[in-house]
């Protein structure tokens, strides 16, 4: 990293992804207190958290980032309704760290708890409990914004609300998060009731969620997607509720440290229709009962990957592609079946692959991502044109049974796509800052024509 004279240093950034990579500036943000600085129109500015965003929405290249992971601390939390506020850099991991033994929990949680609260507000991040919960930004109660120009704003659902509405899954766009005041879950204890089934094909998929859905309040499954018919879609469903205390110290349990480590990118050879088919059939074939019940602490329940640091670099030195997609279903299970055919006639679909039914609690967020339907997310190693060829026919599809695709996890979506799957693209362009800009928004904006 090369340091220049105005506090800023040159580096290669990449997504978690590893793909792309830029080289670009980046400024480290030490204090809540410590000015953005004046705009320039030379340079666009972008906040980048901890980075976990798989595509390019968190790379700003030519212009500079504004990392805020220092930016850490707790501004106040009150034990009693478990209301916190934060600077935006704190990571669910730190957040989760200190409410979990005080008795409160996110109500809403990614795969991962290595990403930043603000992070967390700019993809507007769903999980396990969409069904009941809807996205994190339902349960944020203020956001303290800093513009380029306005200077420092407070937003939320009742005080500036359109603002709110643009800044909730607006991708960083409309300025820099100082803080985020967000509504936390009260529990009990930190471990969860689990029940794992087996299932044969992508039909049973959908009779367990319609079942789960009333009796548990956090599903998702697990789906094997390089075998084909007459087992397409075959998998492993896990549905939890929170668990009630089994003793008063329950909640000062910590889950035993992440101990696996991936120390170097794998080869390109090692990902393939053979080593992939193997590990899926050996990961469906672990559990021999049809319904396996246990009680599991929370980090390894919502953060499995967690366990294993640097688990991109399997990918590759290419790194790799995150395809997720919702699809309206309404009863058919035609087009996430036809999604998963053409996956496995690709044939290099990861062992990261899970699907799961979204619920109809909207979202406040202009640009959220989250809709009723069934959403599929899995990753594809990166080989140049055959992948990107691969994604092209997956979005023609996404795009021909109504659905859409998620901005954190792409890398290669067309402008005309994205103008589809969120209508009111130009009802928040007007809220982003004039000042903020990302490779993401300029790919898929500039010389786009609405052809409404």
């Amino acid at each position: 990293m090369t340091t220049q004279g105005n506090g800023e240093a040159s580096a290669e950034v990449s997504s978690w992804g590893r793909y792309p990579r830029v080289r670009q500036e980046v400024r480290e943000l030490q204090w809540r207190s410590e000015p953005l600085g004046a705009p320039s129109s030379e340079r666009t500015v972008l906040p980048y958290g901890q980075g976990r965003t798989y595509g390019d929405g968190c790379l700003n290249e030519g212009g500079t980032l504004l990392a805020t992971e220092r930016l850490d601390r707790i501004v106040s939390f009150d034990p009693e309704t478990g209301v916190l506020e934060a600077e935006a850099g704190l990571t669910l991991y730190d957040l989760l760290h200190f409410a979990v033994p005080k008795g409160w929990f996110l109500p809403v949680s990614p795969g991962t708890q290595f990403v930043s609260l603000g992070g967390a507000v700019a993809n507007d991040i769903h999980g396990k409990n969409h069904h009941r919960a809807g996205t994190f930004g339902r349960h944020v109660l203020g956001i303290e914004l800093e513009r380029s120009e306005e200077g420092r704003i407070s937003c939320g659902p009742e005080h500036e609300s359109e603002l709110f509405r643009a800044t909730v899954a607006g991708l960083g766009l409309t300025g820099l998060m100082r803080t985020v005041t967000v509504q936390l879950k009260k529990i009990e204890s930190p471990y969860f009731d689990v029940e794992t089934v087996k299932f044969d094909r992508v039909e049973e998929f959908f009779e367990l969620a319609r079942e789960s859905d009333r009796e548990y309040e956090y599903t998702v499954a697990w789906i094997d997607c390089i075998h084909s018919t007459p087992h397409i879609g075959r998998g492993l469903f896990m549905r939890g509720n929170h668990s009630a205390a089994q003793s008063p110290q329950e909640l000062q349990h910590v889950a035993s440290p992440a101990r696996l480590r991936v120390p170097f990118s794998f080869p390109r050879f090692a990902l393939n229709r053979y080593s992939l088919g193997l590990f899926n059939t050996c990961y469906y074939q672990k559990q021999r009962e049809k319904v396996k019940k246990s009680r599991e602490h929370y980090r390894p329940f919502f953060y499995p990957l967690d366990a294993v640091h640097h688990w991109n670099r399997i990918y590759g030195t290419r790194g790799f592609l995150q395809f997720q997609c919702v699809v309206p279903c309404e009863g058919d299970i035609i087009p996430i079946r036809r999604i998963l055919e053409r996956v496995v006639r690709y044939g290099k679909a990861s062992f990261l692959a899970v699907i799961k039914e979204f619920g109809d609690l909207p979202s406040p967020g202009m640009l959220s991502f989250p809709r009723p339907g069934v959403t599929l997310c899995l990753d594809f190693p990166m080989d140049g044109a055959r992948t990107l060829q691969l994604f092209s026919e997956l979005e023609a599809l996404v795009l021909e049974y109504g659905g859409a695709m998620y901005p954190a996890k792409d890398a290669c979506m067309t402008g005309k796509a994205f103008q589809q799957f969120f209508p009111e693209w130009r009802t928040f362009a007007a809220f982003r800052d004039p000042q903020f800009s990302s490779s993401f928004w300029r790919r898929v904006t500039d010389g786009v024509i609405d052809e409404r």
